[in-house]
């Protein structure tokens, strides 16, 4: 009976210890502004495939695509989510890096935000997309921005347009200061010469230029959007991502006092890992 025990405590011992021995894959997000990386373990469990192997998986939060990728470089993660486009512009300047489809299909919806108190702002936002939709505008900047963009070299620049900022001329068109990550090529991009650039910079072009209204932009770090809004830094956020996956709960990435406009482009995420 002895021996028995014995030979069943070692079983135990060795089971426990391969237990804690199975690999865990790190996977790089940007910070979401509304939840934790505990609470968006959760989600991410909800939203798996069940075609695929299960896996211990540890999603690590950056305030940056910058930091994420010298962290996957390095080996601090084994993967980083991002968007298709990001995610090519990436491979293409990455020679190590390569992309593969998530495996459960998540797409994420792009459009601009600002503070709840912010209404008749939200409308006119929301007014000039619809215009843009309808106008055929929108279409084309995806075709020049996204589709026919030559991802081995930096995204083109974007002139803002400028209006007079002189209060006392008839013509006056007061600022607006919108935070841009400037780190999400090729949406969100500042150039080496220091010139704003990529697809959302030219989404803000064209709603500038329909409100008449002067657009500053603000460089931020993703992790700290919603502070630069919230504390009135920014008027405008314009890099606020709405989760589209039916599993998702709903705005789970909108902290309270923020209002989103309608979207304007939507894309698949993907992960990027460096090649084996």
């Amino acid at each position: 009976m002895k021996i028995f025990l014995t030979l069943l405590t070692i079983c135990v011992v060795i089971l426990a210890a391969g237990c804690d021995s199975e690999p865990e894959k790190k996977i790089g997000i940007i910070h979401h502004m509304n939840v934790t990386e505990e609470a968006f373990e959760k989600i991410y469990d909800k939203i798996q495939s069940l075609d695929s192997p299960h896996e211990k998986i540890r999603h690590v939060f950056f305030n940056s695509m910058t930091e994420m990728t010298a962290a996957l470089q390095s080996g601090q993660i084994d993967e980083l989510t991002t968007y298709e486009v990001v995610g090519e512009y990436l491979e293409a300047h990455n020679p190590n890096f390569e992309c593969s489809p998530h495996d459960a299909k998540i797409a994420d919806a792009f459009c601009c935000a600002m503070r709840e108190e912010d209404l008749a702002l939200k409308k006119q936002f929301s007014d000039a997309i619809d215009e843009m939709i309808t106008d055929g505008t929108l279409n084309k900047l995806v075709k020049v921005y996204i589709m026919d963009a030559n991802h081995n070299d930096p995204p083109e620049a974007v002139e803002m347009p400028t209006f007079y900022s002189d209060e006392y001329d008839e013509d006056y068109a007061p600022t607006l200061k919108i935070g841009v990550t400037g780190d999400l090529p090729p949406l969100d991009y500042v150039r080496a010469d220091g010139k704003p650039a990529g697809f959302n910079t030219a989404i803000l072009a064209e709603i500038s230029k329909r409100m008449k209204r002067n657009f500053q932009l603000i460089p931020i770090d993703g992790g700290s959007r919603a502070v630069a809004l919230t504390s009135k830094l920014v008027d405008v956020i314009f890099w606020v991502i709405v989760p589209t996956y039916e599993e998702f709960p709903i705005d789970i990435d909108k902290p309270k006092g923020i209002i989103l406009t309608d979207p304007y482009f939507t894309d698949e995420i993907v992960h990027v890992q460096t090649k084996k």
